[in-house]
């Protein structure tokens, strides 16, 4: 996602290991970061906030023009013009910043204590205004302030950057200007449905359905259970973007005070896949096979019987069974399913994947045939259909920017909402399910027609408890209130340790 920066910011390296990963262990996994991997043709939107070199406070051509500043209203009973308008509307906007957007535990998540402290206050967001134009380097002492401002700007979407080394506002003042970096972030996770074209049959592009949204519970799955096993991560919150893909914040201390060699070497360690949309094989990866992806194998085997031969159906037609036949490695064997095939017209994937088995035990395969090669082969197929397709440059730098949890996304209204990856709650989520901010006001006036009550009892119910936003906004505080119980047990450890080293005996 990123664009190449001649000269990327990084931030001073850090030792925070606490026993669960080391620079040494970084280290052995760093060159596999370092591949070169295709890049996509298309520009998308979050390109726009790559370039993170530039100090220019707007990193598109545009400015604000006075249309993009309002002022703030009331807040009152949404118009049923604002609750059938666009989910880009001024109007329909401020009223979900004012009534909806969850402030509070925005603020207690980014500054990790409940009182303010420089992680928010020297926290960068960047507006996407109603012109388009990508405002930067904004920064706030508290949620108030920041609720007022966005209040004022309406942005239709705002972006979460990293905490610098002193307020970004301030950047420009400084006398060295080397001074002005990043600190510190959460490794972020970008996975999106538009990387999964080439094998998916059921959608394409912006679109999206349940049968193709597997895709992202297996992503989330392998993902999530390596970065907690594998690196001793805890506070990983998954994100739906809005319309069709998830975003993966890894909030743990050691993890925002990683710098950009750590960032890629994580990255790295989890790209399997490599290679465009066009290009041949995508996975080559040693054997005996790495305990990372071998337990990745045991996750995604229901998953490739069920969501990709059974409901995807890839290899329905002669040309995308070609494709699997371009992917084992015996061409007697390919030649003999593609004869078996073209005389059983209509045959499923389901059935042509157990082909490949029963042929080569009937002998249809040459003379050099080695069954353990095919094994292999087969491993590398289910896994180029069911592994994440992760945009890794969204994770290698220390100073990307990702938009923020619970904006609303301007084309289907959605909201970003937190997706609860326990198990069996992660397989039934449904993105086509979640509210949109139009639905949302309507339940507002809904609640308050159906819950007559006075002035004072209506304002001690928060509007978001009166809508379908209610458990994601919970789920969202449960998670923060586990962020913080931690950053205070580490403090006091830290503390205890040294008063410790101070004492003389």
């Amino acid at each position: 996602m990123d664009q190449d920066d001649s000269a990327a910011v990084k931030s001073e390296p850090q030792d925070e290991t606490n026993g669960d990963i080391t620079m040494a262990d970084i280290e052995t996994v760093a060159a596999a970061a370092e591949q070169p991997k295709d890049t996509a043709d298309g520009v998308k939107l979050e390109d726009l906030f790559n370039d993170t070199d530039s100090d220019d406070e707007f990193c598109s051509t545009k400015k604000p023009t006075p249309n993009d500043t309002l002022p703030t209203s009331s807040a009152a009973p949404a118009s049923s013009a604002a609750i059938h308008g666009r989910a880009s509307d001024p109007e329909i906007l401020r009223s979900f910043y004012q009534r909806l957007f969850p402030w509070r535990y925005l603020f207690q998540w980014l500054n990790h204590s409940p009182t303010p402290t420089n992680d928010f206050a020297h926290r960068e967001f960047a507006y996407t205004l109603q012109n388009d134009a990508v405002w930067r380097y904004q920064a706030f002492p508290t949620s108030d302030l920041m609720r007022k401002d966005v209040l004022q700007h309406v942005p239709p979407r705002f972006d979460i950057g990293p905490v610098y080394s002193t307020n970004p506002r301030d950047r420009k003042q400084l006398k060295n200007l080397s001074a002005f970096k990043p600190i510190s972030k959460e490794i972020c996770f970008d996975i999106d449905l538009t990387d999964y074209d080439d094998i998916r049959t059921c959608c394409d592009k912006a679109n999206i359905c349940l049968k193709c949204w597997q895709f992202m519970t297996m992503a989330i799955k392998v993902t999530d259970v390596a970065l907690r096993e594998d690196f001793g991560f805890k506070h990983i919150m998954w994100v739906y973007s809005g319309r069709r893909g998830v975003h993966a914040w890894v909030c743990d201390r050691k993890a925002r005070l990683m710098d950009d060699q750590k960032r890629r070497a994580v990255a790295g360690y989890l790209e399997v896949l490599k290679g465009g949309a066009q290009s041949g094989k995508k996975v080559n990866v040693r054997r005996p096979l790495h305990p990372h992806l071998a337990r990745s194998l045991d996750i995604l085997k229901p998953h490739f019987q069920e969501d990709v031969l059974e409901r995807q159906d890839p290899w329905d037609t002669d040309e995308r069974a070609e494709k699997l036949l371009a992917l084992l490695p015996d061409k007697t064997l390919a030649d003999s399913l593609r004869k078996k095939w073209a005389s059983s017209p209509g045959r499923s994937s389901m059935s042509k994947w157990a082909d490949i088995d029963a042929l080569a035990k009937a002998g249809s395969v040459s003379k050099t045939f080695d069954g353990a090669v095919l094994r292999d082969a087969k491993q590398d197929v289910l896994l180029e259909y069911t592994y994440p397709r992760l945009d890794i440059e969204v994770s290698k730098k220390l100073n990307h920017l990702l938009k923020s949890p619970f904006v609303v996304h301007p084309g289907t209204g959605r909201v970003c909402v937190p997706v609860d990856t326990r198990p069996g709650r992660l397989e039934e989520f449904d993105p086509t399910e979640v509210p949109t901010v139009q639905a949302l006001l309507g339940e507002i006036d809904a609640w308050a027609i159906d819950n007559p009550t006075t002035g004072e009892e209506a304002k001690s119910t928060p509007d978001w408890e009166k809508t379908s936003l209610k458990p994601y906004i919970e789920q969202f505080r449960g998670f923060v209130n586990a962020l913080l119980k931690d950053e205070r047990a580490g403090l006091k450890i830290k503390r205890e340790r040294d008063e410790g080293e101070g004492m003389e005996f």
